[in-house]
């Protein structure tokens, strides 16, 4: 049978909100521009490869993309 607990439901150390939404942020952050410079790399791949930009052209491309994702995503 399931144990039935009256006491609290926190009962080690106390919690740092502050500090787990610190990090929280953090994380997303990361995840939100990892995700661009995939994004960016990508399609500056795509421009390098499947056009005649070549590699330097790819690299511009890549970059305006990572800059107009960066002024988009502030």
């Amino acid at each position: 049978m399931a144990e039935h607990n009256t006491g609290p439901a926190e009962v080690g150390a106390p919690m740092d909100y502050k500090e787990h939404e610190h990090t929280y942020n953090m994380f997303l952050a990361a995840a939100k521009y990892g995700t661009l410079f995939l994004v960016a790399l990508l399609v500056g791949m795509a421009a390098g490869f499947f056009t005649g930009a070549g590699f330097l052209g790819g690299i511009v491309v890549m970059l305006a993309v990572f800059i107009a994702g960066l002024v988009l995503l502030r």
